[in-house]
């Protein structure tokens, strides 16, 4: 929970939606955190791109991709949290892990006005939301 009682939003994989674009793709665990990773030269201009890196989130734990994420609560997760597992992802990955609390960050914003049980797609630095289903 977050300081005042508020439930901690955050972007999970998800299944659902799968194939309402032809190029859509889920390689992560339904459920795993997500988080906005970067864009290839190959994908660059155009999300629809070979590599697919511009049109997917990518898996905290997995770290593999999915085209489709989903907005959900969950239970006992804290800010602290959030930061420590974007951190251990970088970190697993041989990335700079020094901004992960800023991505954290940057990461509630981004979810903060949607309902749990959004599903967002990624056109390159586009997040919209596709659908919204009972979580």
């Amino acid at each position: 929970m977050r300081k005042g009682g508020t439930a901690l939003k955050l972007l999970t994989a998800t299944n659902a939606t799968q194939g309402y674009r032809g190029n859509d793709f889920a390689w992560c665990v339904e459920g795993e955190l997500v988080h906005i990773g970067v864009v290839c030269p190959r994908d660059e201009g155009d999300p629809d791109g070979g590599c697919g890196c511009g049109r997917s989130f990518a898996g905290l734990n997995s770290h593999r991709a999915t085209t489709t994420a989903m907005v959900r609560e969950i239970p006992g997760f804290t800010d602290d949290d959030y930061v420590l597992a974007i951190r251990s992802s970088l970190e697993q990955q041989g990335c700079d892990a020094s901004f992960a609390e800023h991505e954290a960050a940057l990461l509630r914003i981004l979810v903060r006005d949607w309902p749990v049980g959004a599903i967002v797609e990624r056109r390159l630095d586009e997040i919209v939301v596709r659908q919204v289903v009972q979580p």
